[in-house]
């Protein structure tokens, strides 16, 4: 769809401190009646309800994102900001609506954010405030920032109201343990992890090789631990036995080669990251071969 529209037509921002579901409601349904009494037609909002954990040190990442998704994943948003050390228990709230003209159409395309601060106690219940703003009959996805607090009840509400849980675990600093507790929410819930998704293409890469990577014994990757990791447990599902992982540290996947031979570097443009969410917001089955690769990843 983001090929489809063009610059934002309209945007509306709220703000709002001890906040009720209630009256969030009330201020969505009167930015979007505004746009209708300025002269929208026929708007088209929300093709999914796309919820995101985002502690404050993940904000402006998670912000930024957001910036380039609106046009390409039309939906409503929710943003639950953590503040469990807050000396209140309140919901402090950011509204947006953006609409989007539709090239070659006089309909229009909305997406709404809700920014939600959950200050004290407010923020061990996120379900409870969640479920009253979602779209109903349509997907939930929920984007989990930094690494998940397994078994905690924050993340176990969330978790049974998405259909598919959004992970990066190159966010996480205890790999490969950190795959074990993962594997536990594979048969409740459909996983996508970003880092994953990055190594996408040096996946086709490794492939094209194919059958000479047959007898593989040794894989060499230079980028971030996690997707190294994924790279190699996913060699080790394809053939059904143990590759060892040499890994050389980097901040971007940069090299990849099997017992010395290079793969081949893949072409075109690095996605960014708005482009990595947006691969995943269009997944909706379990992904069994990403499954595979994290258990022989977790041993």
């Amino acid at each position: 769809m983001a090929t489809a529209l063009t610059a934002t037509l309209h945007q509306d921002e709220w703000d709002g401190e001890d906040v009720s579901i209630a009256g969030i409601e009330r201020e969505l349904a009167a930015m979007r009646a505004s746009h209708e009494e300025g002269g929208v037609p026929d708007l088209r909002t929300s093709v999914m309800t796309h919820t995101a954990w985002v502690p404050s040190p993940w904000l402006e990442a998670a912000r930024g994102t957001l910036d380039g998704l609106a046009e390409m994943h039309p939906s409503r948003t929710i943003l639950l900001v953590p503040d469990p050390e807050a000396d209140r228990d309140a919901i402090d709230a950011v509204l947006s609506v953006q609409c989007f003209p539709v090239e070659g159409e006089t309909r229009h395309v909305c997406s709404e954010t809700i920014e939600l601060h959950l200050r004290g106690k407010r923020s061990k219940a996120p379900a409870s405030i969640v479920e009253p703003l979602l779209v109903s009959d349509l997907p939930v996805f929920s984007r989990w920032r930094g690494r998940p607090e397994f078994g905690k009840p924050e993340f176990e509400q969330l978790v049974g109201i998405v259909d598919r849980l959004i992970v990066d675990s190159s966010e996480w600093g205890d790999l490969p343990g950190s795959y074990r507790e993962l594997e536990r929410y594979f048969e409740r819930t459909a996983v996508s992890d970003i880092a994953w998704r990055r190594a996408l293409a040096w996946r086709g890469s490794l492939a094209e090789m194919w059958p000479g990577i047959a007898e593989a014994k040794k894989v060499e990757v230079r980028g971030p631990e996690a997707d190294a990791l994924l790279i190699c447990g996913w060699l080790c599902s394809r053939l059904d036995r143990a590759v060892k992982l040499e890994h050389d540290a980097a901040d971007e996947l940069e090299a990849v080669a099997v017992d010395g031979s290079a793969a081949p570097r893949p072409r075109g443009e690095r996605p960014t990251a708005s482009d990595l969410l947006s691969a995943e917001l269009d997944e909706y089955g379990r992904d069994r071969i990403y499954e595979a690769a994290v258990t022989a990843t977790a041993g």
